[in-house]
């Protein structure tokens, strides 16, 4: 088992001649974390990443693995200790599967690299096309080497650039499987994506990134600062003639149909009182719960404050 490890970006800028990419960037990954970037695109995403990983150095600003530094004399060792999966999957085609990870597990000088391309294989589920070559594969097939070759040597961090992109759905569960395993082991995983619902699914904190960091907090708290919270109740009976009986302290209440969306300060609080209010007045209540706007809501109204 690799040793967890804290990855922090530190006011990360960077500039292709005049372009500004990504400027002032900071946050940290931490193990047992799943921790999605998200942005549209020519937002500096890819950048950051390529920056993290330290394949290309940051105008200004730094990127230090447990306090050391990403420098010119460290950055061989750090970069052993992450994993790297690109959008492109990046294998040779005209080598075998087999070829392309004993290649990655030789360059990581791995003790027994041999051994660990058939523990790999055997743990994506590959072994069977072993002696095929890269350029006969599906794209599912594809990125899952890709996937391999990125943790052959066990990284305690693991940046993804758009992994289940134009996957299946069965293999984007499978994807997604794998990342809550990562995380399972206490690594530091990194989700770079534009499938909101994936990163509703499995991220711990979301961060949206315009060349600037727009927003970084977990997914509840994003939503409840962008649109408070509120408590859906669903009735059996059209809605409509219960909304006056919350009475004074609830006045932020929304009807449709057979249900009801009311404002409030605290969920877990103000619940049952709005129960009993329901109750008393004669609604048959079916479900009571809390309101939460889908990640894509959230994220578009983030973007749209920003442009603001």
């Amino acid at each position: 088992m690799a040793l967890v490890a804290t990855l922090v970006a530190s006011h990360l800028t960077r500039r292709f001649d005049s372009r500004l990419a990504v400027e002032d960037v900071s946050f940290n990954l931490v193990p047992g974390e799943i921790f999605a970037l998200l942005g549209p695109n020519g937002a500096g995403k890819t950048t950051t990443l390529r920056m993290l990983a330290g394949l290309i150095d940051p105008s200004s600003g730094d990127v230090r693995i447990d306090n050391e530094a990403m420098s010119r004399r460290a950055g061989p060792r750090l970069r052993g200790r992450i994993g790297f999966l690109t959008e492109a999957p990046g294998l040779w085609d005209r080598l075998t599967v087999g070829q392309n990870l004993l290649v990655y597990a030789r360059l990581h000088g791995l003790p027994n690299p041999a051994r660990t391309v058939d523990d790999v294989l055997e743990l994506f589920d590959i072994r069977a096309r072993r002696d095929e070559r890269a350029a006969q594969l599906s794209k599912g097939l594809k990125q899952r080497v890709a996937l391999a070759r990125t943790l052959l040597h066990k990284p305690d961090i693991v940046l993804l650039d758009e992994p289940t992109s134009g996957l299946d759905p069965e293999s984007a569960r499978d994807v997604r499987e794998l990342i809550l395993r990562l995380r399972d082991e206490r690594r530091a995983v990194l989700l770079s994506t534009h499938n909101l619902d994936e990163v509703q699914r499995i991220a711990n904190r979301v961060a949206v990134l315009r060349t600037r960091l727009v927003a970084l907090d977990t997914p509840s708290a994003l939503r409840s600062r962008l649109f408070g919270a509120r408590v859906l109740v669903t009735l059996a009976q059209p809605a409509n003639g219960f909304a006056s009986m919350l009475g004074p302290a609830f006045n932020d209440v929304r009807v449709t149909d057979r249900a009801l969306s009311i404002g409030v300060d605290d969920v877990a609080t103000r619940a049952p009182a709005i129960v009993r209010a329901l109750v008393h007045g004669g609604a048959d209540v079916v479900s009571v719960t809390a309101e939460e706007p889908p990640l894509e809501h959230v994220y578009l109204r983030l973007l749209e404050k920003e442009k603001a």
